[in-house]
């Protein structure tokens, strides 16, 4: 897993659901300013909806504190256009298929399903300076309470 003083690749071309659009775009257009990177598996998931819908509930408070918030998934653009709307979710989210965003980060991690192990996103939280430098890891969110252990990180980050 990326560590604190890291810097991710900004140059990463990623398609993301923006604002309700889709678009084609690098990292480092993403980053404007301090940015949460909340990695899940897949939408439409008991526990990655419970950690987007944390998110959603507390977006007004990330702000507030000059935090935006990213989240990454495999899904692609067009599940995140339903999803969004389904779960009112106004953050940018990013179609990551090829685990671009969570390779660059050494998120990818030997998972197991019913006896099938097979290699996906680590369920965890980045945060980042606009510029692509991690400023904390969550390796292991708690999907339960995500926010709360996020502002957490971004206190004692200051």
């Amino acid at each position: 897993m990326i560590k604190p003083g890291d810097k991710l690749d900004t140059n990463l071309s990623l398609k993301a659901v923006v604002n309700g659009e889709q678009t084609d775009c690098a990292l480092a257009d993403l980053l404007k300013r301090r940015t949460i990177l909340s990695i899940y598996m897949k939408n439409n998931t008991r526990g990655c909806d419970l950690q987007t819908h944390a998110l959603a509930e507390a977006a007004g408070d990330f702000d507030k504190l000059g935090w935006d918030i990213i989240a990454v998934s495999k899904d692609t653009c067009g599940s995140h256009l339903k999803y969004a709307q389904k779960q009112g979710i106004g953050f940018t989210l990013v179609s990551d298929p090829e685990y671009k965003i969570t390779g660059a980060a050494d998120a990818v991690i030997e998972k197991s399903m019913y006896g099938r192990k097979y290699m996906g996103p680590a369920r965890c939280a980045i945060l980042v300076e606009a510029d692509g430098t991690v400023l904390g890891v969550i390796e292991k969110i708690d999907t339960k309470a995500h926010d709360e252990e996020l502002k957490t990180l971004i206190n004692e980050i200051g």
